[in-house]
C-alpha cells in the first residue's frame, strides 16, 4: 500500500486544464487608526485554496483566479475582515482593527458555507498556527487543548492524545483532516491521531453534535485539523525549514515544507521527523517505555481556476510508539522490564530497568507501530449558479502491538483498517438570502487480523451512508439556521475462530474444524439507522453584543468493541467485553451563548446541557462475591453497559487589549462540565459510585499575558514576551465503582515564553525563534484524564504515590527559517 500510494503521488498528471485569466494583487496590511505595518497575516479568497502571507512589513502578492469577489484578512491580535476585490489595478492598502480575539473569524467546519464564528449558533472555536507555535507541543491535539476551551484529551504519555470535547470523546469525536474523516481503530486508548503536526496551519472544533453534516461518530463535537496552503508570489518555490527541541524528553524534531504556485497550479510537499526517549517528572523521573520515533510525508498538487478548484493530497504517517505498562521494584520504585510471557511472568521480580535504558532513543522491544497511508481529492465547481462540492477518499491505518518479550517480531495485536470515504454536497444559488445546502457522505470499512496472537475484536465490514438538507435565512439581525438528516449503518462479520498456532507457540486466527479451534466471534450482521436535527438563530443585538442558542439532536451508533469486544488489548492491559444487543445513543443538546466583541475588549459564555440515550461506557466485571474477574492475569476485566447520561456545563472567555497599551493582551478562559448517570439503580450502587461518567474533566482555566514590544530596530519584528498559568481543580466527581477511578488533586502550573522574528534590512524574514518554558516549578501532578495515573501494581507505595505522574519542566527552542 505505502509503495502504491508514492508511485500514485509522483504520476499524477499535471492538469491540462486552460489556463483561465488570472491577476496578482499586491498590498500592504496596516493598523487601522496607526497605520503601522502587520506582520505576517494572512491574505486569503474565501471559499478556495488561494492565500498568502505578508512579510515583517506588512506586504504581500496574492495571485487571484478569474471572478474572484472578496478576500479575507486575519492576523494574530487584530480583527479579522472580508474585503471586496479592487476594481483598479496597483498596490492596495488593507488596514485591520487590533483585537485580543477573532470573533469575526471564517470558519467552514460544522457549518453549510463559510460563517462567521459570532454569527454561528453552533458553538466553534479555531485555533491558528501562530498560536499554537508559542507552546511546546508534542503532537497537534494537546496544542489545541492549551487553546480552546471546552477541549481536552486523554493523554497515554506525551505522544498519545485522543480528544474530548465537553466530557465526550473517542468514536463520539469525529477528527477530521482538511475535511477527510479520520479512521484509524479510534476506540483504542493508546494512540493518536495520525497527523504530521507541524503542516496544521489551523484548527477548528465544533462543540456539541455535529451529527447533521457528518453523521455517526460526531455526536460529541468534530475536531477539523487543516493543513497549509500554498503562499507567496507566484513563480517562486516557497517554503520553511524548522528544527526543534524539548528538554524533557529529548524531543528533537525536524521538518521541512515547500509550496509553489503559478497560473492556477498549487502544488506542496512536507517532510517531518521526531524523535524522543522516555519523559521526566519530579516523582517518578525517567518515566520507561515513553519514546517514540515518527516521521510523516504530505503531498498536494491542483488547481484553481474560474470554474472552482481540484486538489488530490497524499499523506504517510509512521510512527513507532513505547508503551509503558508501569511495572516497578516495590521498595525502590525503579521501573522494572518484562522478560517472560504472561503466564510464566512474575511482576515482583522482573529485571530493573539501567539508566542507559531510560535515556537511550532506541524504540524498546515492547511498542506499537502505527502506519497510516490516506490519498483523497477535494474539488469545489460553479455549477447552475451554486457550488457543488466532491470529496472522496481512500486510506489505510496498520496498527501493530509488539508485545511478547521473547519474541520481540511477534505482534500481539495486528489490525489493517481500509476505508473508503465519500461527501457530496451542492450549495444552491441564494434565493432571497435563503441559502439551501444538501449531500450526502459515508464510508465503507473493512479491518482485518493480520498475524496477530490477541484478538480484542472481530474482522467485519462497516458500510455508512447519510442525506442532509441544510437551510439558512437572515432576518434583518436575527439569523435562523438548521437542517435534517438520515443516517444509516450495516455491520457485520462472520464467525470468527482462535486456535493454538504451533508454529508462533501463541494463539492464532484459524479455520473451523482445525483441532483447539474456538469461536470467540460467534457471526453478527445488523443494521442501525437515526435520524438527526438542528435548529438555531443568533441575534446581533448591537455592534458589540450578539446572542445565539441552538438545539440538536445527535446520532451515533456503537462502535465495534462496544458490540462484539471479546479479548485483550494488550497496549492497554485490559480485557474487553462488549454487548451485542446495545442500541444506538442519541443525545439533546441545547447550547445558549453570549458574545461581547468591540475593539479593546472580546467576552463570551456559553452553557450546554446534554442528554444521552442509550450512553454506553466501560465499567469493572465483577463475580458472584463482588470481586473483580481476572481473565488475562495482570490485566483488568472492563465490560460495557448502556444508560442514560446527561451532561452539563460551561465556558467563558475574557480578552482584553488595553486601548492605552496596544502592545498588551491579556486572555483568560474557564472551563467546567459535570457529568452523571441519569439511571437511578446505576446511581444508588455502592453508596452511588456510579453517580458521575468515567473520564470527565475537572474545572479548567487558563490565563495569559503577553507583551508584543515596540520594533525599535528593522532586524526584529514581532518579539513578544509572554506569562502563561494553567490551572485545574480538584476532580471529586468521578466514576467510583469498583475502583474504575479515583479523586484527583488539583495543581496550576506557570509557563514562560518568548520569542522574535529576525528580518533582513528589507524587511524580509529570515528566522523566527521561539523559547517556552512549561511547568517552571517542576509541579508533580497527575492530570485526570491520564490514564498514567492508573498503571499500578501495588495498593501501596513508599513514597505514598501510585500511579505514573505526568512530564515535569520542559524548555522548548523552535526556530524556523521562512524562504
Amino acid at each position: 500500500m505505502k509503495h502504491f500510494l508514492l508511485a500514485l503521488l509522483l504520476l499524477l498528471p499535471a492538469p491540462r486544464l486552460r489556463a483561465q485569466p488570472t491577476a496578482t494583487l499586491t498590498g500592504a496590511v496596516r493598523e487601522a487608526g496607526s497605520h503601522r505595518p502587520v506582520p505576517f497575516a494572512s491574505v486569503a479568497v474565501p471559499g478556495t485554496a488561494t492565500g498568502a502571507t505578508a512579510d515583517a512589513d506588512g506586504h504581500f502578492s496574492l495571485p487571484l483566479p478569474a471572478g474572484s469577489k472578496e478576500l479575507t484578512v486575519s492576523a494574530v491580535g487584530y480583527t479579522s475582515r472580508r474585503f471586496p476585490v479592487p476594481a483598479a489595478a496597483g498596490p492596495v492598502v488593507l488596514e485591520l482593527t487590533a483585537a485580543p480575539a477573532a470573533l469575526t473569524e471564517v470558519v467552514v467546519t460544522g457549518v453549510s458555507r463559510a460563517t462567521e464564528v459570532r454569527r454561528s449558533p453552533v458553538p466553534i472555536a479555531t485555533l491558528s498556527r501562530r498560536e499554537m507555535s508559542l507552546n511546546a507541543n508534542t503532537n497537534v491535539i494537546d496544542a489545541a487543548v492549551r487553546g480552546i476551551p471546552g477541549l481536552s484529551a486523554v493523554t497515554t504519555g506525551p505522544n498519545v492524545s485522543k480528544p474530548f470535547i465537553r466530557g465526550l470523546g473517542y468514536n463520539r469525536v469525529l477528527t477530521l483532516y482538511n475535511g477527510l474523516r479520520q479512521e484509524g481503530q479510534q476506540w483504542g486508548d493508546e494512540h493518536g491521531v495520525e497527523v504530521d503536526g507541524y503542516d496544521i496551519e489551523r484548527v477548528e472544533v465544533v462543540k456539541g453534535p455535529a451529527s447533521l453534516l457528518y453523521g455517526s461518530d460526531a455526536v460529541a463535537g468534530v475536531v477539523n485539523l487543516l493543513p497549509a496552503l500554498p503562499s507567496g508570489a507566484e513563480g517562486q518555490l516557497h517554503g520553511e525549514a524548522l528544527t526543534e527541541y524539548q528538554s524533557n524528553n529529548g524531543l528533537i524534531g525536524n521538518s521541512l515544507g515547500l509550496n509553489y504556485q503559478r497560473n492556477g497550479l498549487q502544488t506542496s510537499f512536507r517532510a517531518s521527523h521526531r524523535l524522543a526517549r522516555d519523559y521526566r517528572n519530579r516523582v517518578d523521573g525517567l518515566v520507561y517505555n515513553t519514546g517514540f520515533r515518527e516521521l510523516t510525508l504530505t503531498g498536494m498538487v491542483g488547481v484553481n481556476k474560474a470554474w472552482g478548484s481540484s486538489h488530490w493530497y497524499l499523506t504517510l504517517y509512521d510512527n513507532q510508539q513505547e508503551i509503558p505498562d508501569g511495572s516497578r521494584d516495590s521498595l525502590s520504585r525503579h521501573f522494572t522490564r518484562q522478560v517472560a510471557e504472561s503466564g510464566l511472568d512474575d511482576i515482583k521480580n522482573r529485571p530493573l530497568v539501567t539508566d542507559s535504558e531510560l535515556r537511550a532513543y532506541t524504540i524498546g522491544p515492547l511498542h506499537q507501530r502505527i502506519r497510516h497511508y490516506r490519498v483523497f481529492t477535494k474539488t469545489r465547481v460553479q455549477l447552475g449558479g451554486g457550488e457543488l462540492h466532491l470529496l472522496l477518499g481512500a486510506q489505510q491505518n496498520s496498527r501493530e502491538e509488539f508485545n511478547h518479550p521473547t519474541a520481540p517480531t511477534q505482534a500481539g495485536l495486528a489490525l489493517r483498517l481500509t476505508t473508503y470515504t465519500y461527501d457530496v454536497r451542492y450549495h444552491l444559488p441564494t434565493w432571497n438570502g435563503l441559502e439551501i445546502s444538501l449531500g450526502s457522505n459515508g464510508m465503507g470499512q473493512l479491518n482485518r487480523h493480520q498475524n496477530a496472537t490477541d484478538f480484542p475484536i472481530s474482522d467485519y465490514d462497516l458500510l455508512d451512508a447519510g442525506g442532509f438538507l441544510l437551510l439558512k435565512k437572515p432576518l434583518g439581525k436575527l439569523e435562523l439556521s438548521g437542517g435534517l438528516r438520515a443516517d444509516l449503518r450495516q455491520v457485520t462479520w462472520n464467525d470468527f475462530y482462535v486456535a493454538p498456532n504451533p508454529a508462533t507457540g501463541f494463539d492464532g486466527a484459524a479455520r473451523p474444524g482445525i483441532p483447539g479451534a474456538a469461536l470467540q466471534f460467534p457471526a453478527f450482521d445488523r443494521r442501525y439507522h437515526g435520524l438527526s436535527a438542528s435548529a438555531g438563530a443568533s441575534y446581533a443585538a448591537t455592534e458589540r453584543l450578539t446572542l445565539r442558542a441552538n438545539l440538536a439532536r445527535g446520532y451515533r451508533a456503537p462502535n465495534i468493541p462496544e458490540i462484539g469486544s471479546n479479548g485483550l488489548d494488550p497496549g492497554a492491559h485490559i480485557v474487553y467485553l462488549g454487548n451485542r444487543d446495545f442500541q444506538p445513543e442519541f443525545s439533546w443538546q441545547q447550547d445558549v451563548g453570549v458574545l461581547w466583541h468591540q475593539a479593546s475588549l472580546d467576552a463570551s459564555v456559553e452553557v450546554f446541557h446534554n442528554y444521552v440515550q442509550n450512553f454506553i461506557y466501560q465499567g469493572r466485571l465483577l463475580d458472584a462475591n463482588g470481586q473483580p474477574v481476572v481473565i488475562v492475569p495482570g490485566n483488568t476485566t472492563y465490560q460495557f453497559q448502556q444508560s442514560a447520561a446527561q451532561l452539563y456545563g460551561l465556558e467563558a472567555s475574557l480578552n482584553w487589549r488595553p486601548a492605552a497599551l496596544p502592545w498588551l493582551v491579556l486572555t483568560n478562559s474557564l472551563a467546567y462540565v459535570n457529568g452523571q448517570n441519569a439511571s437511578a439503580s446505576l446511581r444508588e450502587q455502592q453508596g452511588g459510585a456510579a453517580r458521575y461518567l468515567p473520564l470527565i474533566p475537572p474545572l479548567r482555566g487558563r490565563a495569559e499575558v503577553r507583551a508584543t514590544l515596540p520594533a525599535r530596530t528593522r532586524r526584529f519584528a514581532s518579539t513578544y514576551v509572554r506569562t502563561t498559568a494553567d490551572g485545574s481543580a480538584r476532580q471529586t466527581r468521578f466514576y467510583a465503582l469498583d475502583n474504575t477511578e479515583t479523586a484527583t488533586a488539583g495543581y496550576a502550573l506557570l509557563g514562560l515564553g518568548a520569542g522574535t522574528t529576525w528580518t533582513t534590512r528589507a524587511g524580509r524574514p529570515l528566522v523566527q525563534v521561539t523559547v517556552q518554558i512549561d511547568n517552571v516549578f517542576d509541579t508533580a501532578y497527575q492530570a485526570h484524564l491520564n490514564r498514567l495515573k492508573y498503571f499500578e501494581y501495588y495498593a501501596a507505595s513508599p513514597n505514598g504515590r501510585t500511579g505514573i505522574y505526568n512530564p515535569g519542566r520542559n524548555v522548548g527552542l523552535k526556530l524556523v527559517v521562512p524562504f
